[in-house]
């Protein structure tokens, strides 16, 4: 959950939920208000953080975080960008948080600010997350990943029916990450198992989601972290 709201004097950042271990300023939501003031010269923010998508996961947690802020400070300042204007400011973040100012399904290239709508068929499916009690930092996670031409590419496949997924969709990460963290491996196989029409690391993990006709019946340990949702 992420507040914005418009202040005089200075800044401030309050983070709840899940610890931050960085200074305030360090924070992309703080970095996120930084770039708005240099480019637009608005005002100051109170920013309140409760944070709840866990770390090292690969779900786009504080990318997310930094492009609300983008959004509402071009709402409460009254700023009327464009759509392109702010995906253009949210990619100056980082390499995903341009998807963030859509936030519907997207075949992302480029370092992720190039975008195109893509139809997934995914509606009334449930979709579980689940993320073992460790994580993969991005530096483990590029540092050993091999990316291949694959043999169909990524908008065909996705273009298949959803059961044919796991064949051809896949995630480059997975082959080293799950080497190094067999518990990653095994959510994966545990979504196989509990019937998912497809499963996948998420990004560069350590995360791992699954897509279900019907709600799924998955039992964790308690250090894991798990979410179902229906879509």
């Amino acid at each position: 959950v992420v507040e914005v709201e418009r202040v005089e004097g200075s800044s401030t950042f309050e983070q709840q939920g899940l610890t931050v271990d960085c200074n305030a300023e360090d924070n992309l939501c703080m970095k996120a208000l930084r770039l708005m003031q240099r480019l637009y010269g608005v005002g100051e923010a109170y920013i309140r953080l409760e944070k709840r998508i866990p770390f090292g996961a690969g779900l786009g947690g504080g990318s997310s975080d930094a492009t609300a802020v983008i959004l509402a400070i071009n709402e409460i300042y009254g700023l009327g960008l464009s759509e392109v204007r702010l995906v253009e400011i949210a990619a100056m973040i980082g390499s995903d948080t341009a998807f963030f100012v859509r936030n519907t399904p997207q075949l992302c290239t480029g370092r992720g600010e190039r975008m195109q709508p893509i139809d997934l068929p995914i509606d009334g499916l449930y979709l579980a997350i689940a993320k073992p009690d460790e994580g993969v930092s991005t530096k483990e996670a590029y540092a050993g990943v091999k990316p291949a031409a694959p043999q169909l590419r990524l908008v065909e496949a996705l273009r298949r029916p959803l059961n044919e997924w796991q064949g051809c969709v896949k995630n480059d990460f997975e082959p080293h990450i799950f080497e190094a963290h067999p518990a990653i491996a095994a959510l994966k196989q545990t979504m196989l198992d509990e019937g998912a029409l497809y499963a996948s690391m998420s990004g560069s993990g350590s995360a791992v989601f699954g897509l279900f006709a019907d709600e799924p019946k998955i039992e964790l340990s308690n250090d894991n972290y798990l979410k179902i949702t229906k879509l």
